[in-house]
């Protein structure tokens, strides 16, 4: 079975999101940790990213399975 190249970019996408929301929220663990104040600078946009990167996650996990069941109903009806 061949992964399409848009299931494959969507895969990417998915994992690239989702993983910098994790680095993310582990980053703004260590700083709460070191008692680093995250309301200045670079911090602002890392305390921002894991909401957005985790929604943008799941729209790109339905997506994904969208364009699965697509191919594969395409494929399906070709076959018969």
């Amino acid at each position: 079975m061949t992964v399409h190249r848009t299931e494959r970019v969507l895969a990417y996408m998915v994992a690239s999101s989702i993983g910098l929301a994790i680095l993310a929220i582990v980053a703004l663990l260590i700083a709460g940790i070191a008692r680093i104040d995250t309301n200045v600078g670079v911090w602002l946009t890392i305390k921002v990213l894991p909401p957005i990167g985790l929604i943008f996650g799941v729209a790109f996990i339905i997506a994904l399975v969208i364009a699965s069941a697509i191919r594969r109903s395409r494929a399906a009806r070709d076959a018969a």
